[in-house]
């Protein structure tokens, strides 16, 4: 799968405002719960869309209610359309 260039990133990101570039290879985006329970909840969907996906986020529990989300496509060295594609589903999931 063939990396993104930085026009088409930037573009990207238009379209999923909520997340934002982590360097040059990566988009990450931070979620706020009610609760600890609740994020863990979260992480569990997550993890489930992923294998469904075959695509894994770097996934950080941290505070007693957020979770942020890293996506790469590390075998590509950057970022591809597989990123892009699951972070709009991710954003479903926690609509």
């Amino acid at each position: 799968m063939a990396t993104l260039g930085d026009s088409d990133i930037q573009q990207r990101l238009k379209d999923t405002p909520a997340w934002q570039r982590a360097g040059e290879q990566s988009i990450e985006r931070e979620w706020n719960f009610p609760d600890f329970a609740a994020a863990i909840v979260f992480v569990n969907r997550v993890a489930k869309l992923a294998e469904q996906a075959d695509h894994h986020p770097d996934i950080r529990v941290h505070g007693w209610n957020k979770v942020t989300l890293t996506l790469s496509t590390h075998s590509a060295g950057g970022l591809t359309d597989a990123d892009f594609g699951l972070a709009a589903h991710l954003d479903a999931l926690a609509a």
